[in-house]
């Protein structure tokens, strides 16, 4: 580093080392959960709280903490938005489903917290679920359900993004959904949905069958 310094700083000199030694970049596709898969796994998260909250992160295509900390005032039941702040204090709106809202309702009937939609039982402070109990229970129940995919919490945000593209969900509209930058970011989905595999299945059985 202070070779790198005295180099340009000192000498005005440039430093190419660094040009010569940068990892080359890979390019991973996520691990996306199928419809019934979600199911399953949200079915074996056993605190209410939790349950409620991994079903809101997938059913708005939410992040950990941009679910996790929900509040009470973001929740708009006459227009069924979200209102989302997400990362790097971009906001936006999300749709709210009718059976995920009312999921939400019930579960604050239980707590009536005048702030949090998912706020913590072991915090002595009005204080939101935290992002590691979250992923916690999530673990708990993707072992519990027997899926052997590598998933976390952000899997259901793939998921969602990939379940909309199948049914035929414009991609901007995606794009708009989950907060992305741009578009190239969201076009990664178009690599596992459903109906792209099965436009190379038929080929490839007709090249197969007679090997």
């Amino acid at each position: 580093m202070w070779n790198k310094v005295f180099y340009e700083n000192t000498l005005r000199r440039d430093w190419p080392t660094l040009r010569l030694v940068r990892p080359a970049y890979e390019r991973r596709l996520p691990v996306v959960l199928s419809r019934d898969e979600v199911r399953r796994v949200l079915a074996e998260v056993q605190l209410a709280v939790y349950r409620v909250c991994l079903t809101t992160i997938y059913s708005c295509g939410l992040r950990l903490t941009e679910g996790a900390r929900l509040q009470v005032a973001d929740v708009d039941s006459e227009r069924m938005l979200l209102h989302i702040h997400g990362k790097g204090k971009r906001e936006r709106y999300v749709a709210l489903p009718e059976p995920t809202l009312n999921k939400l309702r019930a579960l604050w009937k239980t707590h009536r917290s005048p702030k949090w939609l998912f706020p913590s039982w072991c915090s002595k402070r009005a204080a939101p679920i935290t992002g590691r109990s979250l992923q916690r229970a999530f673990g708990d129940a993707l072992q519990r359900s027997d899926i052997t995919k590598k998933a976390h919490v952000h899997t259901l945000r793939h998921a969602y993004a990939t379940h909309l593209m199948e049914v035929g969900v414009n991609l901007r509209l995606i794009q708009e959904t989950l907060g992305h930058r741009h578009p190239r970011t969201t076009a990664i989905y178009t690599h596992l949905t459903q109906p792209v595999w099965e436009t190379m299945t038929k080929p490839l059985h007709e090249l197969a069958k007679d090997l």
